[in-house]
């Protein structure tokens, strides 16, 4: 599974994606997301992603308002330099907190 949800103490899960986060990915974040009920926040890891396109963008948002919208606690890490500019120009840096 390219996507796989971690859980942590104090309630934040880690997310976990790996390959090209596109919209084949979709059943396995749904049911990432199915799983995620009672977290008080979410690390998304994007340290194995080699691509990204706009349905994961929306995946992305999807979980941020799963998680309470502009109150979630959602932070992206380890996304390579051309994951991260596609997300800062999609003003993602804006939205989620992000290393």
């Amino acid at each position: 599974m390219a996507i796989e949800l971690v859980r942590q103490e104090g309630g934040t899960a880690r997310l976990r994606v790996r390959g090209v986060f596109d919209f084949s990915l979709h059943e396995d974040f749904r049911r990432a997301l199915e799983e995620l009920d009672g977290a008080s926040g979410c690390v998304v890891d994007l340290s194995g992603v080699e691509a990204l396109d706009s349905s994961a963008l929306g995946m992305l948002l999807v979980l941020r308002d799963r998680l309470g919208g502009d109150g979630a606690r959602v932070r992206i890490t380890g996304a390579a330099p051309g994951i991260r500019r596609v997300l800062e120009i999609s003003r993602f840096d804006k939205l989620f907190q992000m290393d």
